[in-house]
């Protein structure tokens, strides 16, 4: 049995309490300074009010003021769970807090911009930590298609765990895996993190064809718009694609799990799909977040406002192949200059 302190409340952080729970760790749940009133549920009542389950008898729910309190001295493994736009919030915690190196396992999805370039954040979750109070740590990270809801009911999941060092993934697999819940272990970080933060962001074009659908005159047979979200999707491999192979991942990483597992099951449900449905409907970013998802964190247009910048600087200076890229390009246009999302039909499918 480990000690598996759980930093971060939200859906999946918590939902991973269910296989650890079940493998017999001791879990302690942290919630964020936005997740108190989840703390206070679970504390009186076991109930998790996102996720509308209640989390595994023996989850001990702390604060976030009280993290130092819940690492004790006994920790063996950190399980981040915070949003990609809470990453710097947790390094922060994690610098103040810790006292001696502790493995971490990531359920945050992203990419940390650097000089004309993406790091993946397991990387760069380690570089600050080593920079800022000298620890060296081991880091991991969870990628691969898990709804949070479904994974918190014992639904069968598949997932994988990467780690530059092999034989750590290997032990987180065989430390959390259950009848339900199925890791395999990875060592391509760099794909893995690729395809575990673009999914989101491509999910966001191929939920575009389910809103532009109900903008369009009735078809006289019903018809959906699927034909649409195919090549939306099938486009998006492409460019997960280029964007894996250019920053040193593997192809495999973007067939599996990680991406094409991930990004359909992504665009089945979440905020990341209604928001494109948003889009598709005609309305801007800008509109949809002081609108009907003002209070959702949609952490695929987060990614792209993050690495606008890098892409469009690796793109402009031929590093990456702007021609390649249409729906990232699309994408980044309709973010960053608060415009309706068009598709560019015409330059899809130009495989080089």
């Amino acid at each position: 049995m480990a000690v598996i302190t759980i930093l971060g409340a939200g859906v999946m952080g918590s939902a991973m309490c269910l296989p650890a729970r079940v493998r017999d760790h001791e879990v302690r749940l942290v919630g964020t300074h936005l997740d108190t009133a989840i703390i206070d549920s679970v504390r009186a009542t076991g109930l998790h009010p996102r996720l509308a389950v209640k989390l595994p008898d023996g989850v001990k729910p702390f604060t976030y003021d009280r993290f130092a309190a819940a690492l004790g001295t006994d920790t063996d493994l950190i399980l981040l769970g915070v949003s990609s736009a809470g990453i710097a919030w947790a390094i922060d915690r994690l610098c103040e807090t810790l006292k001696k190196p502790i493995d971490i396992l990531m359920i945050t999805k992203g990419l940390a911009p650097g000089e004309g370039t993406l790091h993946a954040l397991p990387d760069h979750v380690a570089a600050e930590v080593k920079r800022r109070i000298g620890l060296d740590l081991t880091v991991a990270a969870i990628g691969g298609p898990c709804i949070a809801g479904e994974l918190a009911v014992g639904r069968q999941t598949g997932v994988v765990i990467t780690a530059r060092d092999s034989a750590f993934a290997e032990r987180l697999c065989a430390m959390l895996v259950t009848d339900f819940y199925h890791p395999r272990p990875s060592a391509d970080v760099m794909g893995v993190e690729v395809c575990a933060a673009f999914k989101n962001f491509f999910a966001i074009a191929v939920g575009w064809a389910a809103g532009r659908r109900e903008v369009l005159p009735p078809a006289a047979n019903g018809a959906f718009n699927h034909n649409a979200a195919a090549i939306l999707f099938d486009q998006a491999i492409a460019e997960m694609m280029v964007l894996t192979r250019h920053l040193g991942g593997s192809d495999r990483s973007v067939w599996g799990m990680p991406g094409a597992g991930d990004l359909y099951v992504t665009c089945q449900a979440g905020r990341n799909s209604r928001l494109g449905r948003q889009l598709g409907l005609g309305l801007t970013y800008a509109a949809v977040k002081t609108g009907p998802m003002k209070d959702d964190t949609i952490e695929g247009a987060e990614l792209g406002l993050t690495v606008a910048a890098a892409l469009e600087a690796m793109m402009a200076s031929e590093r990456l192949d702007r021609a390649s890229l249409p729906i990232t390009g699309a994408l980044l246009a309709s973010l960053t200059s608060n415009t309706p999302l068009e598709i560019p039909w015409d330059l899809l499918h130009r495989y080089r």
